[in-house]
């Protein structure tokens, strides 16, 4: 039985300056980054370095069509090294292309998971969500199927991931948000995964304390109370990374990618418009086993009765991201039977890992509860 699969070493500084100096970063490395993460931090500091600034090809989540531009760009002949620098996108599209050989997004499906990498891959978080800095997966839209979509294999894994509380001072509230609540779908449901272990659940849970228990310091005391937590919650969605790398996402994340791949919401809001919905309806079919636990576990932190966990669950992130309605982002009631079949059809690599078996007709009813 595996118990834990940890792919990077992890690396922690406290300012961007120690860790360029560290890992003396410039000519023959290939940077990806967003163009104020490089005004901010890397202008004058990376001298001899290719640069490619993700925010120039597009603004939304990354496509297969900004990756295939982006592979055209690098020259991976000229490095020895791909750093990326910036939140959950960046850092999927480093991995990509760092593993892309020359091949666009389509050669690359088709070679999955038999991709290999010959440059060292350095992932850098600015965001506390994704844990992509520890996984081997990214998620990709892929336009021509009209949805997003999960794909991995061991070489999109960093030789080392590096924690900079530094990058998250001054993260927008929204940002923030959206990051951190999707650390907590990861930690949850990598929890609730039938391939969930003991050492999943200890990094797991810990992440749920740590992102909660923060929220409510950051309630209470404002961004200054924030900026004073950022390596906690940093730290928690690496923790959540490193959970859901072995116990896997399941049908938040596969209800969210329907809603992000159509709307274009950001991934985390996607996922919190999916979450409480899901776990209500986990707890309709199986109301004992890991989810009593986890349930239990959330009402200590949170300092309610157990029978009101999701309510008070919800009441507490609605005052860092309030919550909407699926109408609300232009979904239609034409679109909830399409997402349902898409969900069975193009999701079966996250599906087999929900709490409990969730049909077409269970995962149409979720959509409908949530409209």
């Amino acid at each position: 039985m595996k118990l834990i699969e940890v792919g990077p070493v992890l690396h922690r500084f406290d300012t961007v300056g120690a860790f360029l100096d560290e890992f003396r970063v410039g000519e023959g490395d290939l940077i990806f980054s967003v163009k104020v993460i490089y005004d901010a931090f890397l202008d004058g500091h990376v001298d001899g370095a290719q640069l490619l600034l993700v925010d120039k090809y597009g603004t939304t989540e990354p496509t297969d069509e900004m990756i295939d531009a982006m592979i055209r760009d690098a020259d991976l002949a000229q490095c020895h090294r791909v750093i990326a620098i910036g939140g959950g996108a960046v850092m999927d599209i480093a991995k990509v292309v760092a593993c892309s050989g020359g091949l666009d997004m389509d050669g690359i499906f088709a070679q999955l998971p038999d991709l290999h990498r010959d440059v060292e891959l350095v992932l850098v978080p600015t965001t506390c969500g994704t844990g992509s800095e520890v996984t081997q997966l990214a998620s990709i839209n892929r336009i021509k199927l009209g949805t997003k979509v999960g794909m991995g294999c061991p070489a999109m894994y960093g030789d080392s991931a590096v924690l900079i509380p530094e990058l998250l001072h001054g993260l927008p509230n929204y940002v923030f948000a959206t990051s951190s609540i999707d650390a907590l779908c990861h930690a949850v449901e990598s929890i609730l995964s039938p391939n969930s272990t003991p050492v999943v659940k200890l990094f797991g849970y810990q992440a749920v304390k740590m992102i909660l228990s923060g929220y409510r310091k950051v309630v209470d005391g404002g961004l200054e109370a924030r900026n004073a937590l950022m390596g906690d919650f940093l730290l928690a969605s690496t923790y959540a990374g490193i959970a859901f790398g072995t116990g896997g996402c399941a049908a938040v994340h596969a209800l969210s990618y329907q809603l992000g791949g159509k709307y274009h919401v950001a991934h985390g809001e996607s996922n919190y418009a999916m979450f409480t919905g899901v776990l209500r309806n986990y707890m309709e079919i199986r109301a004992d086993g890991e989810i009593a636990t986890l349930n239990t576990f959330i009402a200590n932190i949170l300092e309610c009765d157990e029978t009101d966990v999701y309510d008070e669950l919800e009441a507490l992130i609605n005052q860092l991201l309030p919550k909407k309605a699926l109408h609300e982002y232009g979904v239609t009631r034409e679109d909830l039977p399409e997402f349902a079949h898409r969900v069975i059809e193009t999701q079966q690599r996250l599906m087999r890992n929900c709490f409990v078996p969730l049909d077409e007709a269970r995962v149409l009813k979720i959509f409908e509860e949530l409209y």
